[in-house]
């Protein structure tokens, strides 16, 4: 895999990816929907030694997750953009939207289907999950 590179809306925040990605996914989760401003948050699997923030110092907002470890949502705080959630797994959710080129990746599962909005679509092709899946 070539590296991935993102960042924030303002430009004061950069990232990279240089580790292959686990997967994409949608999460319907209602913490999810806030970082979103609605409907689900797209994210990919970045491992987290393949994750690095190469500009600026992003902020934290620390909250226990589904699984009562916490989550924090990290973003800019300058203008806000969503980044990544850190967590106790071996992996960065990196919000699909920060990516430079965001084109290349699309959904293989949702998860929090429990709390989705009725008005947004899932794809009946795609294994989806009330909560968090089977480990």
């Amino acid at each position: 895999m070539s590296k991935l590179e993102g960042g924030c809306q303002c430009g004061a925040v950069r990232y990279e990816i240089t580790g292959a990605l686990m997967g994409v996914g949608a999460c319907h989760c209602r913490d999810c929907q806030y970082a979103s401003g609605g409907g689900p948050n797209y994210v990919a699997l970045a491992p987290r030694d393949g994750f690095a923030f190469t500009k600026g110092e992003p902020r934290r907002y620390d909250r226990a997750g589904g699984s009562g470890e916490t989550v924090s949502r990290v973003f800019c705080a300058d203008c806000g953009t969503p980044l990544i959630s850190q967590g106790a797994l071996p992996f960065h959710p990196v919000k699909v939207g920060s990516l430079d080129d965001p084109s290349a990746l699309s959904p293989m599962v949702h998860i929090w289907t429990s709390s989705a909005q009725p008005w947004h679509p899932i794809d009946p092709a795609l294994p989806a999950f009330p909560e968090n899946p089977p480990s």
